[in-house]
């Protein structure tokens, strides 16, 4: 896909798979969210929010595609074709509150599909030009701003049963997520530039690479699946996942 209307495309296809989906099903928080979200970087980018609107368009939609790929793969019971994170996050138990299935989502896609889909709009031509990848990461990061200003009301449109320790921690919740968002995305750079080095050296690197990063992915997933408050736990053990140096 190129030029204007993309967002708004892809919102489409999101909507058509949510109408799809049972008003049961526990994969419908996190689609909702999505959808939600997307809508909003669609208006960031419409009220000049990025350097380069247009390319912000390119990755938001390689990014839901990615997304939308392990979504009907599953669907299809194509279980095969589904990365491990996702395979995860979509068969997490339905009686988990709709924040863990949001979390799940966000984790699987981020961690593992986040990189990739930056590289499909970064080439290794760009990578030689330092301006040009500075302002690529400038609006990766501007995302923040927009996932921030979802958060609280994300939070209250999930409607989730919540008990008085859970009320309590609401603002640490709150900010615990915006902190992981942003630690996120500073690590999923991270693991862009790694991928793009392994992309160098041939195919086989960046599919041994890719696979270092999916095994990651699945773990940080599930620690997610363990019991207890998911956010303060991970405000001890950190957010995102970083490849290793290569072996």
């Amino acid at each position: 896909m190129s030029g204007p209307g993309l967002v708004e495309e892809v919102v489409a296809q999101m909507r058509t798979r949510l109408d799809a989906l049972p008003i049961a099903s526990a994969r419908r928080p996190f689609l909702s969210t999505y959808l939600r979200t997307t809508q909003a970087v669609g208006d960031s980018v419409d009220s000049g929010g990025f350097i380069d609107p247009d390319w912000v368009q390119r990755w938001d939609v390689a990014f839901a595609e990615l997304y939308l790929r392990a979504h009907d793969a599953f669907v299809a019971g194509e279980t095969s074709a589904v990365p491990r994170p996702w395979r995860l996050a979509f068969t997490a138990p339905d009686e988990l509150p709709a924040l863990r299935h949001v979390l799940l989502g966000i984790n699987a896609h981020v961690n593992y599909d986040l990189p990739q889909a930056m590289l499909s709009v970064i080439s290794p031509a760009d990578f030689t030009d330092a301006n040009l990848v500075d302002r690529r990461r400038r609006d990766h990061e501007a995302i923040d701003s927009v996932l921030a200003s979802r958060v609280k009301n994300e939070e209250e449109l999930l409607e989730d049963r919540k008990t008085l320790l859970d009320r309590l921690l609401t603002p640490l919740n709150r900010l615990g997520s915006k902190r992981f968002l942003r630690e996120a995305r500073q690590k999923v750079w991270r693991n862009v530039e790694a991928l793009h080095a392994a992309r160098l050296e041939g195919e086989a690197s960046y599919a041994t690479r890719l696979s270092e990063l999916e095994v990651l992915s699945a773990a940080r997933i599930a620690d997610l699946l363990a019991p207890g408050q998911v956010l303060l736990r991970l405000a001890v053990a950190g957010f995102g996942v970083v490849l290793p140096p290569p072996g």
